[in-house]
């Protein structure tokens, strides 16, 4: 291999093009039982206070991808939840420059559901089955 390429593959790694510079935010096992709100739902819930979270939405010049600066800063608002004695968080606004706010509720066994032109409801599903639902409409 030239030497000009091999000088490239650390920089190429640590962008993440190669895995190694990736970062993941695990979920918590308090964090498993947290639903999200889709945002401007109103909620019927008890209101336990808001959740500051933040990641790196930029490595160097290069910017990561949204949609998983917008997963890790769920899961990070997810895992935090469980402190403040809540089991539901609603976004109050976009992400900006990797940081987000949410508000955390505590809904007990009241169903979670958003507007019907939004989002289906968000219900309990039988264990390992998964429901995929978009960001956002467009």
């Amino acid at each position: 291999m030239p030497r000009p390429a091999l000088l490239a593959l650390p920089l190429l790694a640590g962008f993440g093009l190669f895995g190694a510079g990736c970062t993941f935010v695990p979920i918590q096992p308090g964090g498993e039982a947290v639903r999200v709100a889709a945002a401007g739902t109103p909620l019927s819930c008890e209101r336990r206070g808001e959740i500051a979270v933040s990641v790196k939405d930029r490595v160097g010049p290069i910017s990561r991808s949204e949609l998983k600066v917008r997963d890790e800063l769920e899961v990070l608002a997810r895992n935090e939840a469980p402190g403040l004695g809540a089991d539901t968080v609603q976004p109050l606004g976009e992400p900006r420059d990797g940081e987000q706010r949410f508000a955390a509720y505590r809904c007990g066994g009241a169903v979670v559901t958003a507007p019907a032109t939004t989002r289906p409801r968000v219900e309990a599903l039988p264990e390992g089955e998964a429901e995929v639902v978009p960001l956002r409409e467009d």
